[in-house]
């Protein structure tokens, strides 16, 4: 095993736990939360009021850490071409900005609640809503910087045949197609014209973002046994 390999070693166990706990969300299918995930945005789950939001917040926190502890130590061992340090740095924003964005939990669910949307949208909610909005785009943007990176120097610089080859750049547009729906979404039910299935496209969002780091784990991984 090369020496690489043995300081990327962290950086494959760290993305793939991260991922693992990036997706945590699922367990609302096995749980009564009260929340409907075609309408219900994904951070509602961990919201001051609601029943399982200690949980919810708490494998936010583990993800973010997990994600920018390995994008830390990519970028520390790994060669810093434009295209892969741009990618390494967003997931590291990424991990950073999810990490936040836990410590920053909405007080209620505005997609749920009625009263609590009339509040948002009059502005009587704390202070976390805004800051919470802020840290989940920081959040979302350097997701996007990282797959889009990372996915761009597999194939340009001949890393991870399997982030390189069609897998990569699926991923990567299909996280982008379901960003515009998540945005549009968004856009629509701040305006009163419903929530155009918000959660099912912020759901989709997460999940291929958490895919993606799957992927990116097991490149890494094998990789390092070559």
């Amino acid at each position: 095993m090369s020496q690489r390999g043995v300081r990327t070693r962290p950086v494959a166990v760290l993305l793939a736990l991260g991922a693992l706990a990036y997706t945590a969300w699922v367990l609302e299918l096995l749980f009564q939360t009260g929340l409907d995930p075609i309408q219900a945005y994904v951070s509602e789950l961990a919201a001051a009021d609601q029943p399982l939001g200690g949980l919810f917040r708490a494998t936010d926190l583990t993800a973010g850490l997990l994600v920018l502890a390995g994008a830390v130590c990519a970028l520390g061992c790994r060669d810093h071409r434009p295209w892969s340090l741009a990618g390494w740095a967003g997931l590291a924003l990424f991990g950073a900005a999810t990490a936040v964005d836990s410590r920053l939990p909405l007080s209620c669910a505005p997609t749920a609640d009625p009263v609590c949307a009339a509040r948002e949208t009059a502005g009587l909610v704390p202070a976390t809503h805004t800051a919470h909005a802020v840290s989940s785009s920081l959040a979302m943007v350097g997701a996007l910087v990282g797959v889009v990176g990372l996915t761009v120097a597999a194939r340009r610089y001949g890393h991870w045949p399997l982030l390189a080859a069609r897998l990569g750049p699926t991923l990567a547009a299909l996280e982008l197609l379901a960003t515009a729906w998540t945005l549009a979404s968004v856009a629509a039910f701040q305006a009163g014209r419903g929530t155009w299935a918000l959660g099912a496209g912020q759901r989709s969002q997460v999940l291929l973002v958490a895919v993606w780091l799957g992927v990116l784990a097991l490149s890494v991984a094998r990789e390092r046994r070559t």
